[in-house]
């Protein structure tokens, strides 16, 4: 089984920006292997987990209305890492930021890591 950790989040003022990580902690030959198509998620508060931006294994990406023109999706294979960079936060940005598979369901879902938009 592939699981992961994600990384980078903090609080931010609207209009600043973030940097996430989500590397692969254990199964990395099996995530190589797989050449998934990768997600970033975001959960808020009292939300249902939601898709924001998608890396397909070649290196496509697709993105949520709400962030689209605001945050990039990439990965480096060579180190099983996939990033989000976030710019323009906003206030409802505000969640927990998760990565997984894309479609969900091949790799176990890490802790998360919390982003918080607030002045």
């Amino acid at each position: 089984q592939v699981q992961v950790v994600e990384s980078g989040g903090g609080l931010v003022q609207p209009g600043g920006s973030l940097q996430l990580s989500c590397a692969v902690s254990r199964g990395g030959s099996i995530f190589t292997r797989l050449r998934l198509n990768m997600g970033w998620y975001r959960q808020g508060p009292g939300e249902q987990r939601e898709l924001v931006a998608e890396v397909t294994s070649g290196e496509t990406t697709n993105y949520a209305d709400s962030v689209k023109g605001r945050f990039t999706i990439s990965r480096d294979n060579a180190k099983n890492t996939v990033y989000l960079q976030m710019n323009s936060l906003k206030p409802e940005d505000t969640a927990v930021y998760y990565c997984n598979s894309h479609p969900p369901g091949w790799i176990t879902w890490g802790q998360g890591t919390q982003v918080t938009v607030s002045s």
